[in-house]
């Protein structure tokens, strides 16, 4: 399989599987694509996102200027908090991360949920919650290494001497952690999406 269409699948899988809530925006703030997750948390149904400002569902939106928004563009990696109003008239609080790239000619924002609280910005976990969840394993780390030096699939299984689905599993596991309060969890998972994120646009870079 084609280095790009390989990233790209497993983007588009870890994408739709996700338990943490992702979106694609466009460069005017508008949502082009939704996961699952991202439904279930805010409660409306898709064809509600899709075309519409982001800034549209979050309280006091726009939290950012268009110059700001530009500005935010151009580094190509930000984050921050929002509240987000749901279909029932409660709020969400998200620690979210960004990542922009340039796909077929049109730049598009990946966002991901890092961390989300219905009690407010203190961002407590959640009821029934048993354990925090951890960072990435090493080798999830290793192969997300790998992976943003451009490596295959194949190419990585070879030289960590691991089978392929096993790569695969990792780098999955990568992008669909739950949320975590600990700073380095969501450095890593930030990281993750990220790396997976610009693999799978260089397909069509």
């Amino acid at each position: 399989m084609e280095r790009g269409s390989e990233w790209a699948e497993l983007f588009s899988t870890a994408f739709t599987q996700s338990r943490n809530a992702m979106v694609l925006l466009d460069d005017a703030r508008q949502h082009v694509d939704v996961n699952g997750a991202y439904l279930k948390l805010l409660g409306y149904r898709r064809e509600e996102f899709i075309g519409q400002p982001i800034y549209g569902f979050v309280v006091g939106g726009p939290r950012n200027s268009p110059a700001q928004w530009r500005a935010a563009l151009a580094a190509g990696r930000f984050s921050g908090e929002a509240e987000l109003q749901s279909v029932d008239g409660s709020t969400v609080a998200v620690q979210w991360a960004a990542t922009t790239e340039i796909v077929t000619g049109r730049q598009l924002v990946l966002v991901v949920a890092l961390s989300i609280s219905r009690w407010g910005p203190r961002f407590r976990r959640e009821m029934g919650s048993e354990q925090e969840p951890l960072a990435l394993s090493p080798r999830e780390r290793e192969v997300v290494r790998l992976i943003a030096l451009g490596n295959t699939g194949p190419e990585i299984a070879e030289e960590l001497r691991i089978a392929h689905d096993t790569v695969r599993t990792h780098a999955r596991n990568a992008m669909t952690m739950r949320g975590s309060r600990w700073t380095e969890a969501r450095q890593d998972r930030a990281s993750a999406v990220w790396t997976l994120g610009r693999s799978a646009a260089k397909m069509d870079s």
